[in-house]
């Protein structure tokens, strides 16, 4: 499945990114998804976690559930998640792996000395014997 993102959605990650910076920022891909995830718009969370926020994210589960009651009876819905990863590649952790749900994409930004660098797109695959990633294409459009 390919992920359609819209420059401007991008530019605002690329953004969250710097502010945050050397911290992780994160947030939702609101969209669509049928053959393919089209994103109408990435919004910025707050990371909540307590601890290691270089290293980690956490969404607050009620930002989620609250996000969830706004979307029910529109066309849209959260189709992902987006996330940095501050001077690291933007490759999964053992961390995202663990906390990932299926059925969602996930944008990560690698940011190297407070700038956006590359941006990957990644899918949770499980199977009854492990759980790992598999990169999906992202289109700018």
């Amino acid at each position: 499945m390919t992920v359609a993102l819209p420059r401007s959605e991008l530019v605002r990650i690329h953004a969250h990114a710097r502010e945050t910076y050397p911290e992780e920022c994160c947030g939702f891909l609101i969209g669509t998804q049928d053959l393919r995830r089209v994103v109408v718009e990435a919004r910025r969370t707050a990371n909540v976690r307590s601890d290691d926020r270089r290293t980690r994210y956490t969404i607050d589960p009620r930002e989620t559930l609250r996000l969830d009651r706004e979307l029910r009876g529109t066309e849209r819905e959260i189709v992902g998640f987006y996330h940095s990863h501050p001077d690291v590649p933007a490759v999964p952790s053992a961390f995202d792996r663990d906390h990932a749900w299926p059925g969602y994409a996930y944008v990560i930004v690698s940011v190297s000395h407070g700038e956006p660098k590359d941006v990957h797109a990644w899918i949770l695959v499980e199977t009854e014997t492990e759980r790992s990633f598999m990169e999906e294409a992202i289109e700018l459009v």
